[in-house]
């Protein structure tokens, strides 16, 4: 079973602080475990254009001053100093893994410059840290119930408010999430 390109759901009754009714992007999976970026928990108060002038990055005049007024996410407890960017295609940055047609992750600084400008990527989501698992923990995790997987959808990612992320997320697999019970069973 390979998760990457694939969104976790948090099931009702993952009651960690960090995951509870998160959405997570896996953007990698293999032999040494797993590796992803919750899309639904904005960071209080932190916008994009408040991270770039925290990194001192200026931005031209002629931005989408819109783009730069989206939250940035808190993408996982692992490493939360670093930015993480999940975006539609386009090349010329110096850290980047194109994931599949509709989605790339860049970890470079050079991607920072270009949001909102003429440049950037269409549609972008910016993270502070990841969420990862080591090998065999995420399916682990999955049997005990705490996760549904459902195939990533890109318009989810940048086009569904932040608040309706997870419930669209279950919808994705025909499962109203609101109703779940918080109890798990096995057959």
């Amino acid at each position: 079973m390979n998760l990457q390109n694939h969104f976790l759901i948090a099931m009702p009754s993952l009651t960690d602080p960090y995951f509870e009714q998160s959405v997570v992007y896996v953007c990698e999976h293999n032999e040494k475990g797993a590796m992803g970026l919750v899309i639904n928990k904005p960071i209080d108060d932190f916008s994009v254009d408040t991270m770039l002038r925290k990194l001192e990055i200026t931005v031209s005049d002629k931005v989408n001053k819109r783009n730069l007024q989206r939250p940035v996410i808190a993408g996982g407890p692992v490493a939360e100093e670093h930015g993480f960017i999940l975006h539609t295609p386009i090349s010329g940055f110096l850290s980047s893994l194109h994931l599949n047609d509709e989605v790339m992750v860049t970890t470079s600084k050079d991607i920072l410059e270009t949001l909102g400008g003429d440049h950037s990527p269409e549609n972008s989501l910016v993270a502070l840290g990841y969420s990862s698992w080591e090998p065999g923990q995420l399916e682990r995790e999955i049997m005990e119930n705490s996760w549904l997987t459902v195939e990533a959808s890109p318009k989810l990612i940048f086009d569904t408010p932040i608040n309706e992320r997870w419930a669209a997320a279950a919808n994705l697999i025909g499962v109203n999430i609101h109703t779940i019970s918080m109890q798990a069973g096995h057959a």
